[in-house]
């Protein structure tokens, strides 16, 4: 099945959208390829609005109609107040509105699009134009078309509202096997600057199903070579995580252990006494929570428990907090999860840990990136998205991370990779700057000594 390619620039694409709004076009039917019949267009372009038709002739003109009626065989007119045409000088669109709404478009059986009186493009069955100036539209014919009523070819496209931007509002090297490997490279070198700590320790913390387990199984995936699953992920409505885990990533299949740590907690829940207490999220955060410790929502850890670490070095601390969040669900989030995850934010602060959030199922929240990928940051939906978790969760817009997790796929996907090695990246650079600033504070309070 062959895809339609439109003879529409980009750039003329782009100026006929703004125009319409936040839309994209369709391309429904295609003279060339379909037949410059009014049969053809019809069965492509019945039912369908609202529509651009695009002629283009011999002399090389571009102009057509737009009408927000869809189009019949009925042999009647249409009203349409919204319906103009339009056609190109340069760059620059020149439109023509209708000037008697009542008669905009007639639905004619044998001919292609049929505005009013005025314009008719694949007029009888034939690749020619019919034009008849201020038949219910004004316009110089010299100017529209150049009097050259022989066409080249006859486009539709139906007008499709969309939250794509024209420019990515983050910039991404997509579709590079050397981007991905430089990526991996920087995280397999990273040494952290605090002698006493060989790996970073990476906190994350999320509602229930958030993905957080999933964004472990996704990293070790892609220093694996292959998906793969270790922590124990999937649907539930109550945490699958019950125990504090400390998954140290692996390269390859020499296994080395790479310089990071991600700790995996029980997801919050809204309900008083159920999900991860915030006393533990402050054992965790100093260092004294041991791995494998099984959380118990009613009774956090104390400093009496036989398992608790008394004495921590800053290796066993946490340098960096990360947030995973639902993009489906940042909109519904009850008011009590909200409040949970301000007072954790409040504790991370005072310890003067940076935190980053990840937005997780991106793909699922929006069909324009679960169409491909490299729509995450064309996506106005998923900036939408990002400025409401950054207001939400007071963090900067910088450190919310959209990401897609490994879910139903058997292979790897190079931009899935370069979209989750990135956000490890921010994760090393924030924990280097907790190292910086930790540095910072004891070599002041030296020098008041």
């Amino acid at each position: 099945m062959s895809t339609l390619k439109s003879n529409l620039s980009r750039s003329q694409q782009r100026t006929i959208c703004s125009q319409l709004g936040t839309v994209k076009l369709k391309l429904l039917y295609k003279a060339s390829e379909h037949g410059f019949t009014g049969a053809a267009f019809h069965q492509r372009c019945d039912n369908h609005s609202p529509t651009v038709s695009v002629g283009y002739n011999v002399s090389g003109h571009v102009f057509g109609g737009y009408t927000a009626q869809p189009f019949s065989q009925t042999g009647h007119y249409v009203n349409d107040d919204q319906a103009f045409l339009f056609t190109f000088s340069g760059d620059q669109l020149l439109k023509y509105h209708v000037a008697s709404a009542t008669h905009a478009v007639r639905m004619i059986r044998n001919s292609g699009p049929y505005f009013g009186e005025a314009l008719v493009l694949v007029n009888g069955s034939t690749p020619v134009v019919y034009s008849n100036p201020g038949a219910h539209y004004n316009f110089n014919a010299a100017e529209m078309h150049g009097n050259d009523l022989n066409l080249t070819e006859c486009e539709v496209y139906r007008v499709e509202a969309t939250t794509e931007l024209e420019r990515p509002w983050r910039t991404v090297i997509w579709d590079s096997y050397e981007k991905r490997t430089e990526l991996m490279e920087t995280i397999r070198t990273y040494k952290p600057i605090a002698r006493s700590v060989s790996q970073i320790r990476v906190l994350m913390i999320g509602p229930v199903g958030a993905g957080k387990s999933s964004f472990f199984n996704s990293i070790n995936s892609v220093f694996r070579g292959h998906v793969t699953s270790h922590a124990i992920s999937g649907s539930s409505t109550t945490s699958l995580t019950t125990q504090f885990r400390t998954y140290t990533l692996k390269d390859g299949r020499e296994r080395k252990p790479l310089p990071i740590i991600l700790c995996d907690t029980m997801g919050l829940e809204e309900s008083k006494g159920a999900g991860l207490d915030i006393d533990d999220i402050s054992s965790i955060l100093t260092g004294h929570l041991p791995d494998l410790y099984r959380f118990n929502p009613a009774v956090p850890l104390h400093s009496e428990a036989h398992n608790y670490q008394k004495s921590p070095g800053l290796k066993d601390k946490i340098h960096c907090v990360v947030y995973v969040i639902d993009a489906c669900k940042i909109s519904i989030m009850p008011s009590k999860l909200e409040e949970k995850l301000e007072a954790i934010r409040r504790k991370v602060n005072l310890l003067g840990i940076l935190q980053l959030v990840l937005l997780t199922k991106v793909d699922e929240a929006c069909p324009s990136v679960k169409e491909d990928l490299r729509n995450i940051y064309k996506s106005g939906y998923i900036k939408e998205i990002t400025q409401e978790v950054s207001a939400r969760l007071g963090v900067p817009q910088y450190c919310v991370l959209p990401v897609k997790n490994y879910s139903e796929e058997l292979e790897l996907d190079i931009n899935c990779d370069i979209l989750l090695l990135s956000a490890v990246i921010q994760m090393l650079r924030f924990a280097e700057n907790y190292f910086e600033e930790l540095s910072d504070r004891m070599s002041s309070n030296e020098t008041k000594d």
